[in-house]
């Protein structure tokens, strides 16, 4: 029955904005690592709909304990699949309106053109005094980082020297500032509209770690919010798709 409601709503909410019509604002909790991409779809969004997308930009962790907190978000694009699970297992989602929206991939980046090589074979040497992480408790690409370290063999030897950020927005900013020499990224980041410093980068192989599918999920304070309900339809249209695919996300 929830489903069956979820979709009747979808379908009133899109018929009153096809043309802009009732054009509300829906405010977005979006991971750090899709920044960039949310900001270019929200603009699309805008012209094709009329509604505004408010994007605030976060960690994943810290997104479940505010929106359990009672933060005034209508939607979550989540890094990965277990936090909106649990958000919707916990009554603060609607049912039947979470989907994965995108899957990303992880990168090992430095700034330096000459630093990372394409096998990833710099974890196993002394060249760099520090590396950038995502922290592997409240983001997933940190997660999946710690993971591939693991799996390589070289965490061990690793962890001493480990600048965590609070997201992966923040562990690019640590390498591209220059202040750590290399860092665990989402390829998303390298692909963004944005300037990006010219540098190195080893694509890190989907085998080393779990799958980074990114689920979104439509919040109880977005239940009767037109912008936030045809948000989530259009992040399943071809523009907004072909935005994701141009930023490294399949």
């Amino acid at each position: 029955m929830k489903i069956c409601r979820f979709s009747a709503l979808l379908g009133i909410f899109l018929a009153f904005s096809a043309h802009g019509a009732f054009a509300a604002e829906v405010t977005v909790a979006v991971a750090a690592n899709f920044a960039s991409t949310m900001q270019t779809i929200a603009k699309a969004f805008a012209q094709d709909s009329g509604h505004q997308a408010r994007v605030v930009i976060g960690s994943t962790g810290k997104f479940y304990a505010q929106i359990k907190n009672g933060a005034p978000f209508q939607m979550l694009l989540a890094a990965d699949q277990e936090t909106p699970l649990r958000l919707e297992k916990e009554g603060l989602g609607v049912a039947g309106s979470r989907f994965t929206y995108a899957t990303g991939r992880l990168a090992l980046w430095s700034a330096q053109s000459d630093l990372v090589d394409g096998k990833g074979q710099v974890l196993r040497s002394t060249r760099f005094k520090r590396l950038a992480l995502a922290d592997p408790r409240l983001a997933p690409y940190g997660a999946a980082a710690v993971e591939a370290m693991e799996k390589l063999g070289v965490w061990g030897q690793i962890k001493d020297r480990v600048v965590q950020g609070e997201s992966v927005g923040q562990a690019f900013q640590f390498v591209a500032s220059g202040n750590v020499e290399l860092g665990f990224v989402a390829l998303a980041q390298l692909k963004s509209q944005d300037a990006v410093p010219a540098g190195s980068i080893w694509l890190v192989p989907e085998e080393l770690h779990g799958p980074l599918h990114q689920d979104a999920l439509l919040l109880r304070g977005g239940e009767t919010n037109s912008a936030a309900i045809a948000l989530m339809r259009y992040l399943k249209e071809p523009r907004a798709r072909a935005i994701m695919r141009e930023h490294g996300y399949s």
